[in-house]
Parts: C-alpha cells; structure tokens; sequence
C-alpha cells in the first residue's frame, strides 16, 4: 500500500478521485516471482472413508482437485476485475491427509512484473471448493477454511513468510 503525502495509506487499485483502476506495471522490473498458499476442507468419516477408498461416484476428487486448481491458477485474471493475466511458468497443487480431511497447498511461479499471490489463493480456492462439489451428495457439511498466503517471494516488497 502506498503512503500519500499526507500520510494516509493509500490503496494501490483506486485512483485519487476514488475510482477503481487496474495498476500499472509497465515500469516495474521483471523478476522471478512465488507465491504459496494454503487452505483446507474439513469433512465426515463417511465422505473421507468414501474418497480413501475411491468410491465416489463422480471419480477421484483429489486428482480433479489438483487439475481444477491449476487451471484456476491461470485463469485468475479472467475471474477477478483488476488482476493481470500473468504467464505461469509453474502451477503445483498437493492435497494432504488430514484426520479429519485435506490440507491444500498451491505453489505458483512466473517471471513478471507482478505478483502470483492471487493465482496461488485460486488454486486453493478452486480445489477446494471442486472436492466440496464432487463429495457433497454424502456430506454437504464440509467445511473450507483458512485459505491464506504463507509466503511470497520477488518485486519491490521483497519476501513475506507468514
């Protein structure tokens, strides 16, 4: 966010008389970029034991999971107004057992003049909400949460590791 003269923060997608505006990066460097985020959905016994065993009847939602949000990842520009369409070099999606569910983790990378922290965000996103949708005619209890950013690497700001 950057500062205004007078010291009030000053929000990077509105303009001075308040409009929103897509930001330009024509002058900003281009530089190897990463972003990593993670989420999770939460079900029943019944729907984990049911994708353990691979008997859900629409098919394997972790493998549709992990393709949907690689694919979510380059169409994020297409999905959210102000984003830049970004040519992704790497698109990685892993779902990891939990107890009581899956922990989703998406690692995006490009070579840009802006950041793949929203793709990164998609694809968690996206996978889960895709797992929800092929498991919620046994459990449409399921809960997605804590979707966040963990770590951003390259550009002006540097790195930030939650």
């Amino acid at each position: 966010m950057a500062k205004r003269p007078s010291g009030t923060p000053k929000l990077s997608h509105v303009d001075d008389s308040g409009r929103v505006t897509m930001v330009d990066v024509g002058d900003k460097a281009v530089t190897a970029r990463e972003a990593v985020a993670r989420g999770s959905i939460r079900m029943s016994a019944e729907a984990l034991s049911q994708i353990r065993a691979g008997h859900v009847k629409k098919g394997d939602p972790l493998q549709t999971a992990r393709v949907a949000g690689i694919l979510a990842a380059k169409q994020t520009s297409s999905l959210i107004p102000l984003c830049h369409p970004l040519p992704i070099s790497s698109a990685n999606v892993e779902l990891i057992p939990t107890k009581t569910g899956y922990d989703i983790e998406a690692r995006v990378r490009t070579t840009g003049q802006t950041g793949v922290e929203m793709e990164a965000l998609m694809a968690v996103s996206v996978a889960a909400l895709t797992i929800y949708d092929m498991v919620k005619a046994v459990d449409k209890r399921m809960v997605i949460s804590q979707i966040r950013l963990m770590k951003k690497t390259g550009g002006k700001s540097g790195t930030f590791t939650r």
